[in-house]
C-alpha cells in the first residue's frame, strides 16, 4: 500500500463529502433487500520519469497548461500570483500578466482562444488572450481551486469532492460532479486537466494524481508521485506537489510543485 492509499487519503475520505443527486432507481437500490451497488476500485498506474526540467523555486505553481509547444503557468500567493510561459529547457519565466497585490492565484486553462485565471477566494475569474492581454473579469460562486476544459465545458474544483460544470461565458454553475474513491467521496481535488476523455487531478496534500471518469465521478486508476520529491535540489522551500499538464503529441504529462525547482516529464503506465 502507498502512502497516498494509506494516510493522507483516509484523512481526506473522512474530512469532505459531496452531495450527490439520486435518482428513483438508486434510491430503490438502497432499499432493504435490494442489490447492492458495486463499488469501483481504483488501480493503481505505474509511471516512468522521462526527462527532468528547471523550475523556478519562486513559481508558486497552482496550474499547469501545455499548449502546442508552450508551457503556460499560474501562480499564487499575494504579490506573486502571475500567469506565464516558462522555458522548459532553461526555466526562464516569461511574467505576461499579473493580479492585484492582494488576490492570490489559482488554476488556468486555454479554451477555445482564451486562457482563463481563477483565484481563491475573491470569486473572479480573469480572462486573457493568447500574448496575455486582459479582455475581461468574470465573477463565480465559491472558492476557485483548479480549472480544466473537454473544449465544450468548463471543469473548476472548489477543493471539495465536487467537480463542477461552469458555463465558459458566465462561469454559472451548470452541473456537478461528485468524484468517488473506492465508494467514497475523495476531497481536496485541486489542479484539473483533460486527458484523453478524462479529467486528472491533483490531490491537495498527497503525493498523487487521480485519473476521474467525468461521466460517473469515479477514479479509475491513480498515480503515487512521492518520490519525485527526492529529486529536487537543495529545495527546502518546496511546498505541496501541484501542477500537472498533458502533452497530446506524446500523451505525456507534466507535473511539479508549489516552488519547486524541477518539473518533470512523466509517462503513465495504466
Amino acid at each position: 500500500m502507498t502512502r497516498f492509499t494509506t494516510l493522507a487519503l483516509a484523512a481526506l475520505l473522512m474530512m469532505v463529502g459531496c452531495t450527490a443527486k439520486t435518482n428513483k432507481s438508486e434510491e430503490q437500490k438502497a432499499e432493504v433487500g435490494a442489490t447492492p451497488v458495486k463499488t469501483t476500485f481504483a488501480e493503481l498506474y505505474d509511471y516512468r520519469i522521462v526527462a527532468e526540467y528547471p523550475h523556478s523555486s519562486r513559481s508558486y505553481t497552482q496550474g499547469l497548461q501545455y499548449v502546442d509547444g508552450t508551457m503556460w503557468e499560474g501562480t499564487g500567493q499575494e504579490g506573486r500570483s502571475h500567469l506565464q510561459r516558462i522555458s522548459l529547457t532553461t526555466g526562464k519565466v516569461d511574467v505576461v500578466a499579473s493580479l492585484p497585490k492582494e488576490e492570490f492565484g489559482e488554476g488556468i486553462t486555454l479554451y477555445k482562444d482564451r486562457i482563463y485565471q481563477l483565484t481563491w477566494l475573491s470569486r473572479k475569474a480573469y480572462i486573457y488572450d493568447l500574448e496575455g492581454k486582459h479582455l475581461r473579469t468574470v465573477s463565480y460562486e465559491g472558492e476557485g481551486w483548479g480549472i480544466t476544459t473537454d473544449g465544450e465545458r468548463l471543469f473548476m474544483s472548489d477543493g471539495t469532492a465536487t467537480i463542477r460544470l461552469i458555463n465558459p461565458e458566465t462561469l454559472a454553475t451548470e452541473g456537478s460532479i461528485c468524484v468517488m474513491y473506492n465508494g467514497e467521496p475523495l476531497g481536496n481535488i485541486n489542479e484539473l486537466e483533460w486527458a484523453e476523455g478524462y479529467i486528472w487531478a491533483n490531490v491537495y496534500l498527497t503525493d498523487a494524481i487521480v485519473k476521474i471518469n467525468p461521466t460517473t465521478g469515479i477514479v479509475e486508476g491513480y498515480v503515487d508521485l512521492p518520490a519525485l520529491r527526492t529529486k529536487l535540489n537543495n529545495n527546502p522551500e518546496a511546498e505541496a506537489f501541484n501542477g500537472i499538464a498533458y502533452n497530446k503529441e506524446n500523451r505525456h504529462f507534466y507535473v511539479t510543485g508549489k516552488d519547486w525547482n524541477k518539473l518533470f516529464e512523466i509517462e503513465i503506465i495504466e
